[in-house]
């Protein structure tokens, strides 16, 4: 078996696969595209970091090829429709940096808390100024963490470790699986009351973007302490800066900016904030682990042996592939409006399959709809593999029916997400072979095409409600491309669901939220 290493991996990495008898480990990382197009044929693994570009071409020369391996986590730079179709496994390793990161937290959690930086600089400058770095103990103080995914998990266990009191806020984990941890659940706006220090860990995307804002930064406690070490952006930094001024915020750890570098931010000038430049996962052993676990999981595939975090269908012929294909996006989709759109602690995701897919084996639906949903609620790297593992984990109870009077009924894909006090379902179908279409909110009839962005907004039938969202959105110049409005009878309750041009405000879906007769507002990317 030959292994082309195209990208630098650590020598640990490249060890564990020169031990393997019977095994030829080539590191080439010069390889042009069209030279990696000529070399591909004659491997049975490739292994790449982020510069090599796995493209469709890639893989079409690659007549031998059974597995990608990516030290790493993301997976932009490889086709994945392409080795999908091929038959080609796709791996990468999205837990190596897991506790760099968390270590990472709780480092910058101290260096501010007790001044660290500013005193040592002071010292280099040849002072000794004791008075003027008092810091405070993070023993007995009450720590707010948002996002409860891996790193979230090892800096609440850290942080216990210190004696600190931890109040957690997912709304897509479960206090079952946060208790035996010691950590109570909060709604985001109580924890930031709450705490005296806080630190996020969740991804970022359109519901994440600006989490903590002006309004929020309004909420806190007077001399709290924000560290962040996950993705730039989901804390507002000009909001954040104008409370550091005014000393609402006492300081402020940042490794991760909104421009990186942060080159003319007024972060830099400031004192009372620490900053690194986006260290999160350099450490030797995290380099390490990505090298370990990409070569581990590359042999075990070779050797027919288990493997884990594979991002694409192990094992799928392409006839099946291209039927179900269309399903694939769809409950995607799907699954990412529900993340969207649900809120409160989810207790189970319940899934039905009508018309021929019930006669299929729609097990791959059902990880992609999964994937879809986890993806936008948690910071773990969910794949169509990991996301059944990481709903259990997360307490979620995951069920999969199938209609037994499905002859003659049109194909379909209906979901549930169940709470503790509310719960949404939604169900799409598929059109000519492409076209998909959500064909019910919450019960009520849809007819609209799951892209773009769009707004979900349940209110109560009555006049003026369409027109009132409308003038609002048209005040900030986004237009409506596209509506459908679904209800029972006439002064009951309604669903309006936009498709818009554009991405509205913060400010813009709270005006939504004041209509009269608007009952919640919830913003949706596809």
């Amino acid at each position: 078996m030959r292994v082309l290493v195209s990208d630098s991996l650590s020598e640990k990495g490249l060890a564990l696969l020169r031990a393997e008898e019977g095994m030829e480990v080539v590191v080439n990382t010069k390889l042009s595209p069209e030279e990696l197009i000529a070399e591909i044929p004659k491997y049975d693994a490739l292994i790449v970091r982020s510069a090599t570009k796995v493209t469709a071409d890639v893989i079409e020369a690659a007549t031998s090829l059974k597995v990608i391996g990516r030290a790493g986590v993301g997976v932009d730079n490889i086709d994945l429709d392409a080795a999908t179709k091929r038959g080609i496994i796709v791996v990468n390793t999205p837990g190596g940096n897991s506790a760099s990161t968390a270590e990472h937290t709780i480092a910058m959690l101290l260096a501010m808390a007790r001044n660290i930086p500013q005193a040592h600089m002071s010292m280099k400058q040849g002072k000794w100024d004791r008075k003027r770095f008092i810091g405070v103990e993070v023993r007995g103080k009450v720590l707010g963490v948002i996002g409860l995914g891996r790193v979230g998990m090892e800096v609440v266990k850290a942080a216990v470790g210190l004696g600190m009191e931890v109040i957690g806020y997912d709304p897509f984990i479960s206090a079952d699986v946060t208790r035996p941890l010691k950590v109570k659940l909060a709604d985001l706006d109580d924890l930031c009351r709450q705490s005296d220090f806080i630190t996020v860990h969740t991804p970022l995307n359109e519901q994440t973007r600006g989490l903590i804002d002006a309004r929020r930064l309004g909420l806190v406690k007077p001399g709290v302490r924000i560290v962040n070490c996950a993705r730039g952006g989901i804390i507002d930094e000009a909001a954040l800066i104008e409370a550091l001024k005014s000393g609402t915020v006492a300081a402020a750890a940042l490794d991760v900016y909104e421009n990186e570098p942060p080159t003319s931010s007024e972060l830099l000038a400031l004192d009372n904030v620490v900053l690194t430049p986006h260290l999160g996962a350099s450490t030797e052993e995290a380099q390490d682990n990505v090298a370990i676990d990409a070569a581990r999981q590359v042999i075990n595939v070779l050797k027919g042996q288990s493997f884990r975090n594979a991002v694409n269908l192990p094992s799928i012929d392409p006839e099946t592939y291209d039927h179900l294909k269309p399903y694939l996006s769809l409950a995607s989709r799907l699954g990412a409006f529900l993340g969207a759109t649900c809120r409160g602690s989810l207790e189970a995701v319940e899934i039905e399959y009508t018309g021929e897919l019930a006669d299929l084996d729609v097990s791959p639906v059902t990880n992609y709809l999964l994937q879809g949903f986890l993806s936008s609620v948690t910071e773990d790297h969910v794949t169509i593999v990991n996301a059944p593992l990481i709903a259990r984990s997360r307490g979620i109870r995951v069920s999969e029916t199938k209609s037994k009077n499905h002859k003659g009924v049109p194909p379909a894909i209906r979901t549930r997400a169940v709470g503790k006090e509310k719960s949404r379902s939604i169900s799409g179908t598929v059109y000519a072979g492409s076209e998909m279409r959500i064909i019910e909110v919450d019960g009520y009839r849809m007819d609209f095409a799951p892209h773009g962005d769009m707004l979900l907004i349940p209110h109560i039938d009555q006049p003026g409600v369409i027109g009132a969202v409308g003038q609002l959105l048209g005040r900030e110049k986004i237009n409506i491309a596209a509506m459908h409005v679904g209800r029972r009878e006439i002064g009951g309750q309604a669903v309006m669901l936009l498709g818009i041009d554009g991405l509205p405000s913060r400010q813009s879906l709270d005006a939504i939220k004041t209509v009269d007769g608007v009952l919640d507002v919830y913003y949706v990317r596809l």
